[in-house]
């Protein structure tokens, strides 16, 4: 039975499917209007660099045929055929969307949806309606991406513009088209509609079974209604990388793949704020400024000490720049919108989209900095047991509950950020170091016994189910793997997996007016557990 998934939903292909070769189809109508279904095969920085995997009516087909454009078929308005294990390794992510040929708004629409089949089975489906969207005349119904294994997200973001702004948004250029030369008929008989690729039935089954191999659906059938989601299958998972968005890289020579880079904790492949200098070399300069010599070295001749670099000679200081030269140093800072609920926009700010994901967010009070669209702010009571656990255990957290339709930009005191996805498992994080989470996630206070510790106890927060929470650390944490002889300082560990277990180590040191879940006692934590669980360590103590 097929999956039905909501906006914001996302799943392992493994969990669905044991199958690669693909069939994507798309529903989507509206009286007197007509759709561009296309597949958008972008890089590490969620960019078109090679325009051979953009994937539409006039290009049906990437170079090894891993995304193949079908046509309408079985029901669907438009249909591929992807093969996820032929896809290049530069290609990081498939977007596909619909965009409105001529006149008209996606609230147009009727009842639409995406799905996944496999070996002829349909695995997953996300159904949207014209109600979700306004004048929008695009938009990103569900993409396929690469985050250590295949993926897959229901996406439902409408986009202003059209196939040209949609080409843009992912780095396109759009071509103009040329009027062809003028040619004198020439007889040739009518030419005959080509029929559908059809694709059989899976073989029946036999011992062992092979993964399904790709074969279109069957013949239509009647949408069934909307059933409530079934993304509920816990999926155990080490802290996923957020997506952190860097300055926009060069696109690499037309034929050759993007070299990704390793990923980091904190970063995703390709993306993410430039690791620290080493030592002896300089950190780049802050905006505006120009970068100090080295030790020993004159700034460059003909330049005065302070003047930005770049800027031309004989123009005051201070003077505003104009033209190209403006945009292209505010390109760096532009915000990033993935189309995922939860963006970083750098390594001190969080953006969260309120629109996908249809619950609310909770934040830490006063740790909004910013916010667009219709968003409302109320105050998020713990009631008065959750006020006196707190209390008792040092792990109150006074929040606020973002509600609407809009983006909301989240930073404290200059802490890193991290979002880490839940998918159906837990993880243990002090309360002083969460910033926001998903109200759909369980949370409640967590004992950590020991007989070396005042009191008996150290307490923690424990999130659980499906969701994201948003993780700060001082400075650029460290995730190490459980085994026997893993000790960490109390005051430097930030999470761990809820599968860990937590020992009080022989050797305790305390300090002065130490008490119960208060962060002046130091105490020496061992952590055990099976292979796959794992601590993240921040190198600062509270």
């Amino acid at each position: 039975m097929a999956r039905e998934f909501q906006r914001g939903h996302k799943a392992k292909i493994s969990d669905l499917t044991p199958g690669t070769d693909l069939y994507v189809g798309v529903q989507i109508a509206a009286p007197g209007l007509t759709f561009d279904i296309s597949c958008f095969g972008l890089d590490a920085n969620e960019q078109l660099s090679d325009d051979r995997y953009f994937i539409f009516f006039n290009q049906p087909k990437s170079p090894e045929e891993s995304i193949q454009l079908l046509g309408a078929q079985s029901g669907d308005t438009e249909s591929f055929r992807v093969t996820l294990d032929r896809i290049p390794a530069a290609i990081q992510k498939l977007s596909f969307t619909a965009t409105l040929d001529g006149s008209g708004q996606m609230s147009q629409i009727g009842p639409g949806y995406i799905r996944i089949v496999a070996g002829g089975e349909e695995v997953v489906r996300y159904a949207f309606t014209g109600s979700e969207f306004t004048t929008e005349r695009a938009v990103m119904l569900g993409d396929f991406y690469l985050k250590d294994v295949w993926r897959f997200a229901a996406v439902g973001q409408g986009f202003d513009g059209g196939l040209d702004a949609l080409l843009k948004n992912f780095g396109g250029e759009v071509a103009e088209e040329e009027a062809p030369p003028a040619a004198a008929p020439g007889f040739a008989p009518p030419a005959q509609a080509a029929a559908p690729p059809a694709f059989g039935a899976p073989p029946a089954a036999q011992a062992p079974q092979p993964a399904p191999s790709f074969g279109a659906p069957p013949a239509p059938t009647p949408s069934p209604a909307p059933q409530q989601p079934m993304h509920a299958a816990p999926t155990i998972a080490a802290p996923l990388a957020p997506q952190t968005p860097q300055a926009p890289q060069a696109p690499s020579p037309y034929g050759q793949p993007h070299q990704p880079q390793q990923p980091q904790f904190g970063q995703v492949p390709g993306q993410g704020a430039p690791p620290a200098p080493p030592f002896g070399q300089q950190a780049p300069a802050p905006y505006g400024q120009q970068a100090p010599a080295p030790y020993g070295q004159q700034p460059p001749v003909g330049m005065p000490p302070g003047v930005p670099q770049g800027m031309p000679q004989g123009v005051p200081q201070g003077a505003p720049a104009t033209g190209a030269g403006l945009q292209a140093a505010l390109q760096p800072y532009k915000e990033a919108a993935t189309g995922q609920r939860w963006t970083p926009q750098n390594q001190q700010l969080m953006r969260v989209d309120l629109t996908m994901g249809g619950s609310g967010v909770l934040a830490r009070q006063g740790s909004m900095v910013m916010y667009q669209g219709k968003v409302d702010f109320g105050y998020k009571s713990a009631g008065f047991v959750g006020r006196a656990v707190g209390n008792a255990t040092g792990q109150e957290m006074q929040l606020m509950r973002c509600t609407g339709r809009g983006q909301v930009f989240l930073a404290e005191e200059g802490s890193h950020l991290h979002p880490i996805e839940l998918q159906g498992d837990a993880i243990c994080v002090s309360a002083e170091s969460v910033l926001a989470f998903d109200e759909s996630l369980q949370y409640e206070v967590r004992r950590v016994e020991g007989h070396g510790i005042p009191g008996g106890a150290l307490f923690t927060m424990q999130f659980q189910g499906t969701g994201t929470v948003i993780v700060k650390t001082h400075g650029t944490p460290v995730v190490l793997p459980v085994t026997p002889t893993t000790f960490a300082d109390c005051n430097a560990v930030v999470a761990w997996s809820a599968a860990s277990q937590v020992i009080v180590s022989t050797q305790v040191r305390l300090r002065r007016n130490a008490y119960p879940g208060h962060s002046g006692e130091t105490v020496n934590l061992q952590f055990r557990g099976a292979p796959g669980n794992f601590i993240v360590v921040q190198p600062y103590e509270v």
